[in-house]
């Protein structure tokens, strides 16, 4: 599917032959449906008998009976880093352990050490190439952190390259500054230091360039503190950003708790939660984003405790968390599989998951997630015959079109 926007068309025009999931929700379908496109943006949708006159002799697309969804929305991706780290999972697999595997220059210190070295034009196209599969299967907004950087220069040479993603593929991009993601080299034994820096220096820096969207942080035994992490949350808050956090992943250190007290935009990971935790959530909003790629790969056996979620009415996203060390995965649909498969979540859930709450763990539930008139036109022609298909499938990509900002990538079927 061709990604370039140059060569891509406007959206323009009423689509009918389709049927519709305006929320995401299969309690919710329209069916024989069409939508209409004015201006790069959805002026119309509802059933095509009800198609208003006003619409009537704008050019058509042939939908095909395809089902359409709001674009999927990928809300944790570490996307932009150097190098990969397949010859650290080797080792793994014939019984290196961590300390063998750091003495051979494995683990983050690895893709922290190849980022640094990286141009910007190096590290753009190799993220370009890990983001092409997930354009192609309809995602239309992506969360990209920093991270691996862990200096000012390669902080601001990752977020950089996160923007240029945006603009070059017409994807709508929201980036996240993760300085505190882990304790580089040349810090070692001063953790308390390393923050200052994250929160005197490199913050300010790169929120005044206006490339940070959001803040996150990695609060666990071998990441940061419960203090260290609130004092980069209250960094944050000094310059108008809001926070995410990596939470409860290892171990119960109360991030999520934490987290909910800063009206965080979403806690990730969580399969160390408890009720306490849940119930914070439910209290401010924030949104539990849940990653079963990283679950699968690190062959974790601790899930996050979904029937408390559910309990508590805790919104749930679910995201690829692509990363170099424990989720390298290009494939949002196939997250949404192992989502329903190995954490049972429904249809109607994953499908919820990779749209609007997604779209709310980004502060966005206002611009993605869900098809009404007068928001942008990011959606995704589907060629299947019931929605459940795309939770269903694994190893296969059914999108027969996306339309990303107005512009449609891949064949739309004919037009009439």
């Amino acid at each position: 599917m061709n990604q370039n926007p140059a060569q891509a068309t406007s959206a323009d025009g009423v689509w009918h032959r389709c049927h519709l999931l305006p929320d995401a929700d299969p309690a919710n379908a329209i069916r024989d449906a069409a939508l209409a496109v004015q201006d790069g943006r959805i002026a119309w949708l509802g059933p095509l008998a009800g198609l208003p006159a006003d619409y009537a002799g704008l050019p058509r697309h042939d939908a095909g009976n395809a089902w359409i969804t709001p674009g999927l929305v990928d809300c944790h991706t570490h996307l932009v880093y150097g190098g990969q780290r397949a010859d650290e999972f080797a080792m793994r697999l014939a019984g290196a352990g961590y300390e063998e595997i750091a003495r051979a220059g494995g683990g983050i210190v690895s893709t922290v050490r190849a980022t640094r070295a990286a141009d910007e034009d190096t590290l753009f196209a190799l993220a370009a190439a890990r983001l092409a599969p997930l354009l192609a299967e309809g995602v239309t907004a992506i969360e990209i952190k920093s991270g691996y950087g862990l200096d000012l220069a390669t902080e601001r040479k990752q977020l950089r390259v996160a923007r240029r993603l945006g603009a070059a593929f017409g994807v709508t991009v929201h980036t996240t500054f993760l300085g505190a993601h882990a304790l580089p080299p040349e810090y070692a034994g001063r953790a308390d230091d390393y923050i200052a820096l994250v929160c005197d220096t490199m913050l300010p820096a790169l929120a005044g360039e206006g490339l940070v969207d959001a803040v996150d942080a990695f609060c666990e035994s071998v990441g940061f503190s419960l203090a260290q992490t609130a004092r980069v949350f209250e960094a944050a808050a000094g310059h108008g950003l809001r926070v995410k956090l990596h939470a409860e992943q290892l171990s119960n250190l109360g991030g999520s708790v934490l987290a909910a007290r800063h009206r965080a935009l979403s806690a990730d990971h969580l399969e160390h939660l408890d009720e306490a935790g849940v119930a914070a959530l439910a209290g401010s909003g924030t949104v539990a984003v849940l990653l079963p790629g990283a679950y699968y790969f690190l062959r974790d056996t601790n899930l996050p405790p979904l029937a408390l979620l559910r309990r508590h009415g805790v919104p749930m996203a679910i995201a690829t968390d692509h990363n170099p060390g424990t989720s390298p995965v290009t494939s949002l649909l196939l997250m949404m599989n192992m989502a329903c498969t190995l954490f049972r979540m429904t249809v109607p859930e994953v499908l919820a998951g990779v749209t609007r709450h997604a779209a709310r763990a980004l502060g966005a539930a206002d611009r993605h997630g869900l098809l009404a008139a007068g928001r942008g036109a990011d959606f995704v022609l589907w060629q299947v015959d019931s929605p459940a298909e795309l939770a269903y499938w694994f190893g296969r990509n059914p999108a027969a079109a996306v339309v990303r900002q107005g512009r449609v990538y891949g064949a739309a079927g004919a037009r009439a």
